[in-house]
């Protein structure tokens, strides 16, 4: 027996890209309608702030402005004196009207940023500036004390955002080659490029966002995915719970029902998802297990105590698993200890997974 899938699947690295039925609109392609209301004078325009975008959400804006004939800036930190409290190359972008996404503090410099990033804009030319320690604002202070740089790229080039943007959408890093004259290129070997300064051109890496692959039925899985989505993390479901799938397609997540522990589903990842499994039928585990094994994924876990963990390894054993496969699998999973409620722990296997994650970067 196949399973019954009742959404897209999750995109596959070994194909290189998505369904075509679950990939975005094309880039670009509302931004005439998601404009077109903005007044073309800057000055009647309401600024909006989204501090918590995503590097996506970023370049969607700059890009989706500039094809509907409004104007932006790419703006990037390059260099830190002291560890601030975003990282470098780290981005917010800034239209004409004032509008804003991203952010790089609690508050302290965002205004001093999109000032700037208008300064720019009027008078046309792309530039950098020092903020806090070192720099000609002496009434801006950074909570940590150091200094800043920061690039204001003028009027990024469309077509390196979209390029950029398809990358990221399809799951593929991407690196970005800032010019201190105000040129934006794609780097031709993201992979091998790390961010920082080479040459005088400072480019800044980004993988694909974390992918998480939630397994199983119970309360652990639904807390989990919102856990999971309040994180910012891309979530697929797979669970035999005709509730939990409805539940999953119900918060916009793609959805696959289980039917048979003997015939799972090919499970598919690349080496920026995690797979968590939570079963409390672990007759379900061994077959798909063994399909996340066969992935590049950075993470596999199963929750469960000790002994339940060893009885799951020999299980996998005895599915034909070899011992390194094996010790792949987390077991017990996550911080927290002894976690038992199903909230502590989707939140205490959900940190372990992003501090995992984080270490890739």
């Amino acid at each position: 027996m196949t399973e019954r899938r009742v959404a897209p699947r999750p995109l596959s690295p070994r194909r290189g890209r998505a369904p075509e039925n679950a990939r975005r609109p094309a880039i670009g392609a509302s931004a005439a309608h998601r404009f077109a209301d903005l007044p073309d004078d800057p000055t009647k325009r309401v600024p909006v702030s989204r501090p918590a975008a995503t590097v996506s959400e970023i370049f969607h804006l700059l890009h989706d402005a500039g094809h509907a004939g409004h104007r932006g800036v790419l703006v990037t930190i390059t260099a830190l004196t002291k560890p601030g409290a975003r990282a470098i190359g780290a981005h917010m972008a800034v239209l004409k009207g004032g509008e804003s996404a991203g952010s790089f503090s609690s508050g302290c410099v965002e205004r001093a940023i999109v000032a700037e990033a208008l300064a720019a804009l009027d008078e046309g030319a792309s530039r950098s500036v020092r903020f806090g320690e070192g720099s000609r604002y002496i009434d801006i202070r950074l909570p940590c004390g150091g200094g800043m740089d920061v690039s204001f790229l003028v009027d990024p080039a469309g077509d390196v955002l979209a390029q950029a943007i398809d990358r990221l959408d399809t799951r593929q890093p991407v690196a970005l080659r800032l010019d201190p004259t105000g040129h934006l290129a794609l780097s031709h070997d993201p992979g091998a490029t790390a961010t920082g300064w080479n040459d005088g051109v400072f480019t800044v890496h980004h993988d694909p966002r974390l992918q998480l692959v939630l397994l199983g039925h119970g309360p652990e899985m639904l807390t989990s995915l919102k856990l999971a989505r309040t994180f910012g993390a891309e979530v697929v479901l797979y669970s035999p719970d005709d509730a939990i799938v409805a539940a999953g397609l119900a918060e916009g997540t793609m959805a696959v029902h289980l039917l048979s522990a003997a015939d799972p589903p090919t499970l598919e990842g690349d080496p920026w998802t995690a797979f968590l499994f939570l079963f409390h039928d672990h007759d379900w585990e061994p077959a798909l297990i063994g399909q996340a094994l066969e992935t590049p994924a950075f993470w596999i876990g199963a929750m469960g105590s000790r002994a339940t963990h060893a009885a799951r390894r020999a299980a996998l054993a005895a599915h034909g698993l070899a011992e390194t496969a094996i010790a792949r699998v987390h077991g017990p999973v996550g911080v927290i200890a002894e976690a038992r409620d199903p909230m502590t722990l989707g939140l205490s296997a959900l940190t372990e997974i992003v501090g995992a994650y984080h270490v890739l970067r």
